[in-house]
């Protein structure tokens, strides 16, 4: 095994020859026959160890080992505890993940301050084949079926030819030393699940079925490529930049019979989700919109625009448009039809419907802006005097928000009304305007 992992590394990680590598090492069998792989391949490694410190004397039993093997071995080790439990609180993750993000920023911060090139992790074939039956359990698109990149930038993973049952055999005829995570034992996690119960089925089934796998990612990744060589081409006829706006023409889009799966092509990458939000916005009114932690999708006529949401926030011009119930973002607006004018209120307000022009607009203020504040009598007032005179603060004024009809405002909202569309007892067209916090 030694010397086809070496031809492996030549083949196809030439450029780890002569780099400093920090290896990934949790004291379990895989990350043990990494690096006794690597040891005798006569590379410069160093050994990186995390105590997440949630299996108790277990985890420390973990550390003392992998302590005394560098030291024994004279590789030069690195070694961190986290509050994983208390992470994983704090920021609302599940243990896994929150693991994840714990150990991988370390391993960044390491590669900078100790002068590694690059960091290996001992994922294998087996591996491999449990995230991608757990990616086709939760519903995914093509990458996620694609397995374990090889590579993600400054991460080699390169054990992912080889199964567990040759590490195992590596492992026994060399006579190394490991420990064994309990965990793996339970059937708590969906992985060991699959691992437990599923894959030993499956090769039951399929005796071959590593190297069945591994032609059918093959076939995956060429699929992959060939659906993203199609996308760009698609996006150049569909999407065009307006600054730091995307905008999509529904119009070209809509002509396609596979739409959704462009969608999802262009769009992954600014962290969107909600796919089936996401596809029903083709269809739906405009104004509506989705979300992303750091961009909006909105849906304005015959396209759909994409916005940072700073810009979106501090920029944008919001439609509501007639028969429209709700806003969601940037504030959150409900409108109604009522009968009668109730009491008067910061937080809502009842205008005469008539006066209206739809699409009202919801933008930020801007100097010149001048209004009919209500109670006062049919006087104008700048927006910038009623902000000093209301003594607000920077902040409040670049909170601030207008809803307008045409070029009238009707609302500071959340703050005054403006008398000129504000509904009388004798209005019979009422609509009601509520912010809701």
């Amino acid at each position: 095994m030694l010397a086809e992992f070496q031809n492996h590394l030549d083949h196809n990680f030439p450029f780890l020859k002569g780099k400093r590598l920090l290896l990934a090492v949790s004291g379990g069998i895989d990350s043990m026959v990494m690096v006794d792989l690597f040891r005798k391949s006569g590379c410069e490694i160093g050994i990186a160890h995390c105590n997440f410190n949630l299996r108790g004397e277990e985890s420390d039993q973990d550390e003392t080992f992998v302590r005394a093997f560098a030291s024994k071995t004279n590789i030069p080790a690195h070694v961190t505890r986290f509050d994983t439990n208390q992470f994983a609180e704090d920021f609302g993750l599940s243990i896994q993940v929150a693991a994840r993000e714990l150990r991988y920023k370390w391993f960044a911060g390491l590669l900078e301050s100790e002068n590694y090139d690059f960091v290996l992790t001992a994922h294998h074939a087996d591996d491999n084949l449990e995230t991608f039956l757990i990616n086709l359990t939760r519903g995914t698109g093509i990458e996620g079926l694609t397995g374990i990149p090889a590579q993600n930038e400054k991460v080699v993973r390169p054990l992912l030819p080889i199964s567990r049952q040759e590490i195992e055999a590596y492992a026994k005829s060399n006579g190394l030393e490991w420990h064994e995570d309990s965990s793996n034992a339970s059937d708590k996690y969906l992985r060991n699940k699959i691992r437990q119960l599923i894959v030993p089925l499956l090769k039951e089934i399929r005796p071959d079925l590593l190297d069945s796998f591994s032609k059918t990612q093959d076939f995956l990744r060429q699929t992959q490529s060939l659906s993203e060589d199609a996308a760009i081409i698609i996006y150049q006829k569909v999407a065009k930049p307006y600054g730091n706006e995307i905008k999509f023409d529904l119009s070209e889009l809509k002509k396609l019979p596979n739409h959704k799966a462009y969608l999802y092509q262009w769009l992954r990458e600014f962290g969107f989700t909600a796919w089936e939000d996401v596809y029903t916005l083709v269809d739906a009114q405009s104004g509506k919109q989705v979300f992303s932690s750091q961009y909006v999708l909105l849906k304005d006529r015959e396209t759909l625009v994409l916005s940072p949401l700073a810009d979106a926030t501090d920029k944008r011009e919001y439609c509501l448009y007639k028969g429209m119930e709700a806003l969601e973002f940037p504030l959150k607006l409900t409108l109604k039809y009522v009968k009668d004018v109730g009491g008067k209120s910061n937080s809502a307000i009842f205008v005469d419907a008539e006066k209206l022009r739809f699409p009202l607009v919801l933008r930020k203020w801007k100097e010149g802006d001048v209004f009919y504040p209500l109670g006062m009598h049919g006087n104008s007032k700048k927006v910038s005097k009623f902000f000093k005179d209301g003594k607000f603060s920077l902040r409040d004024k670049e909170n601030a928000w207008l809803l307008c009809s045409g070029d009238d405002i009707v609302w500071i909202v959340g703050q005054r009304a403006d008398e000129r569309f504000y509904a009388q007892t004798t209005t019979t067209n009422i609509l009601h305007i509520a912010l809701n916090e």
